[in-house]
């Protein structure tokens, strides 16, 4: 997926107007919704609507799908690739994006190695959290539900299947998952489109750097409270990163590969990662997903 088709898809999503990439009304009509869907879920302690029947999914499936589709598409044939089905390289912060963009939260990402099949990597995602389009959608007519995704290398090893969404909160405090989602996409970044591809090069490899070049690449604005930030190296010029973005943990990575143009830098930490935002789990977060295909001929 390019940059200007999710972006544009983000900004379909998570805002109504043009001046609402900034500001307090993007977040306003996002904390409206996550009440919507919070109250809905009985965490006020009262229900928005009663249903007699199961709730229709498919609205939600049909992001889920479209999720699925897009990443197959991160995972397809790459400029380089010689027509092989092996596509670029991406981040953590692609994935994020890329949820977000269909209403909802990565839950929780990690990698392992199966000896027969490879490296899988699996992503908890729960959607749902926004609906698509900005007019106002009954609450149980768009459900919120969780899927997991699994992937290698390939385009055609992206499977998805649903799970049921955890009871609790990724932070231990009592209260509903969906409403600490909810707020969750409440705080991130106001800067244009902050979870978006852009090159690093040129910054100091510093927490100083950092803070520089999300400000002067407008990843956030003076609107935006950054703190707590601890960097360390990554090897081959990468220098990692967890931050604090208006009360969330944030990773960042700096590359300063010519290529890293192509990769999303910043990007909200996994929902299970958030409550302990430590440099270490920047780091296992950094690693990037498929392969360079210009490596491979």
């Amino acid at each position: 997926m390019t940059t200007q088709g999710l972006g544009s898809r983000l900004h379909r999503r998570l805002h109504s107007g043009q001046d609402r990439v900034n500001g307090a009304v993007a977040r306003t009509a996002l904390l409206a919704v996550t009440t919507l869907v919070a109250a809905a879920a009985g965490v006020a302690g009262t229900l928005v609507y009663q249903k007699c029947t199961v709730p229709d999914t498919s609205s939600v499936d049909a992001q889920a799908a479209e999720l699925a589709g897009d990443l197959r598409g991160d995972l397809n044939a790459g400029l380089y690739s010689g027509g092989s089905s092996y596509g670029g390289q991406f981040t953590e912060g692609t994935l994020v994006a890329q949820v977000e963009a269909h209403g909802g939260v990565l839950l929780s990402a990690s990698t392992k190695r199966n000896q027969a099949s490879g490296i899988v990597h699996t992503a908890d995602v729960m959607l749902g959290l926004v609906p698509p389009g900005t007019e106002p959608v009954v609450a149980d007519a768009y459900p919120v539900n969780c899927y997991r995704y699994t992937f290698g290398v390939g385009m055609y090893s992206v499977k998805r299947s649903g799970i049921t969404c955890p009871s609790s909160r990724t932070d231990g405090r009592p209260g509903s998952l969906t409403a600490q989602m909810g707020a969750l996409l409440t705080r991130r970044p106001t800067g244009i489109f902050a979870y978006r591809q852009v090159a690093s090069k040129g910054y100091a490899h510093t927490p100083q750097g950092a803070v520089e070049f999300l400000k002067e690449q407008h990843l956030v604005t003076a609107r935006d409270v950054v703190n707590s930030v601890v960097g360390t190296a990554d090897g081959d010029g990468v220098y990692v990163l967890a931050l604090s973005i208006n009360d969330a943990c944030h990773y960042l990575r700096m590359d300063s590969s010519p290529t890293a143009s192509r990769l999303i830098p910043l990007w909200a930490a996994p929902a299970d990662s958030q409550s302990v935002c430590g440099v270490r789990q920047a780091v296992a977060a950094a690693g990037l997903y498929g392969i360079d295909p210009a490596k491979q001929r």
